[in-house]
């Protein structure tokens, strides 16, 4: 059986930036379950797994356009201190839930903090990157119809309702 759309597939990874240092991996713990086809996962790596059979192994770069897109200084914003209204110490790195321009929510991080100025960015802390991934298929099945509606994996190593 080859990844295809609706698919639940197992990875296993590991994630690392141009200059060789990890950003995230399954090693160690569980294998990284997804629905191909859902959005689950970046569309680079989608991409590239799509026709891979259980025990594939690849080495692939993605550009950031196919993984969390070219980072925006229109997601920058410097905010006053008193926007963050019941929050006593405010630190850089934190994260909050804010209304983007559109309406949605996105979660934004405190990047710098100048008096009662707070700087915060709305782009993924990935945006702009180019991301490396090292994977190999570990298993692959038919999505339950369930899944299929849901858009993601449940059960075991997958997502819980």
């Amino acid at each position: 059986m080859s990844i295809a759309a609706n698919k639940a597939v197992s990875i296993d990874y590991t994630l690392t930036n141009d200059a060789g240092e990890v950003i995230d991996s399954s090693a160690g713990g569980a294998p990284l379950v997804y629905l191909q086809g859902a959005g689950n996962i970046i569309p680079g790596l989608e991409k590239a797994l799509e026709g891979k059979d259980v025990g594939d192994e690849l080495i692939v770069a993605i550009e950031p356009e196919e993984a969390y897109g070219e980072y925006s200084a229109e997601l920058v914003s410097t905010l006053s201190r008193s926007m963050f209204e019941g929050v006593d110490e405010l630190e850089v790195g934190m994260q909050f839930h804010a209304s983007a321009p559109d309406g949605q929510m996105q979660i934004v991080t405190i990047r710098d903090l100048d008096g009662d100025d707070v700087t915060v960015d709305g782009n993924h802390p990935l945006a702009g990157q180019r991301l490396n991934f090292k994977v190999k298929v570990i298993s692959i099945r038919d999505a339950s119809q369930e899944e299929m509606a849901h858009g993601h994996v449940h059960g075991e190593g997958g997502h819980h309702h």
